[in-house]
C-alpha cells in the first residue's frame, strides 16, 4: 500500500517495485485531490494500471482501467451501480464473515502496532487470531494489514492469511524529504518477496 502523502520519486519507486514482481498496489491517499492521484497514476505504465486498486476517488477505477476499489469500512455499502473487484478493509472479528461475503477480499487491520501512524495499536492478541484461524474465519480472503515486517509473514502465512499488506516496514526505509536514491527500498521489496514465496 502507499504511503498517505504523495512525495517526488514516488512514481519511479513504485514502477520499479512493479518491475521487480510487486503484485497488487492498494493506493491511500485520504484526503487527497483526485487530480493528484489521476496525476501519480497517469506517470505509472498503463501495464501497471490492472494491479492498481483505490481506496478513495472510485470514478478513476473506470478512467484509468484499475483493478478495482477498496472501502475503508466493512459496512460501507459499494457504490451505487458498482460492478468490479471490490475489496474491503475491517478491524473487527465480529465483523469479518459478513465482509468478506461482499468482497472479494479483506484487510484485516491493526494485527500489530503500525509502523508508520504511532496513533494505529494492535487491537488484536495472538490467541484471537488463532482463535479466528481455527474459526476458519481467517483464510485465503483475507489479508493482514497493521505493522506487518519481514520477521512477522511466517507467522501471518502460519496463521493462514491469504496475504499481507506491506506498508511502514517498505517506506519507513526512504525518507521523502532528503533521499533520491531508493536502493534500500527495492532491496528490502526483494527480502519480502522471498519470505513471502
Amino acid at each position: 500500500m502507499t504511503r498517505p502523502t504523495f512525495f517526488v520519486e514516488e512514481d519511479k519507486i513504485l514502477e520499479a517495485l512493479f518491475d521487480e514482481g510487486l503484485d497488487d498496489l492498494h493506493i491511500f491517499k485520504p484526503n487527497s485531490s483526485p487530480l493528484y492521484v489521476e496525476r501519480l497514476l497517469s506517470l505509472l505504465p498503463e501495464s501497471t494500471h490492472r494491479r492498481i486498486t483505490v481506496h478513495h476517488h472510485f470514478y478513476l477505477k473506470e478512467e484509468f482501467g484499475l483493478a478495482g476499489i477498496h472501502l475503508d469500512d466493512a459496512t460501507m455499502e459499494k457504490p451505487d451501480g458498482y460492478r468490479g473487484n471490490l475489496s474491503r478493509s475491517c478491524d473487527d472479528l465480529s465483523q469479518l464473515k459478513a465482509a468478506k461475503k461482499k468482497s472479494r477480499y479483506v484487510f484485516l487491520h491493526n494485527i500489530f502496532d503500525s509502523l508508520s501512524d504511532t496513533t494505529l495499536k494492535s487491537t488484536f492478541t495472538m490467541s484471537d487470531l488463532q482463535a479466528a484461524s481455527r474459526q476458519g474465519l481467517i483464510d485465503k480472503h483475507v489479508y493482514a494489514l497493521g505493522g506487518i515486517s519481514i520477521d512477522r509473514v511466517r507467522m501471518m502465512r502460519d496463521l493462514g492469511f491469504g496475504g499481507v499488506v506491506i506498508c511502514g516496514d517498505l517506506w519507513n526505509l526512504f525518507d521523502i524529504h532528503n533521499q533520491t536514491d531508493y536502493k534500500s527500498v527495492l532491496t528490502h521489496f526483494e527480502r519480502l518477496r522471498s519470505a513471502i514465496s
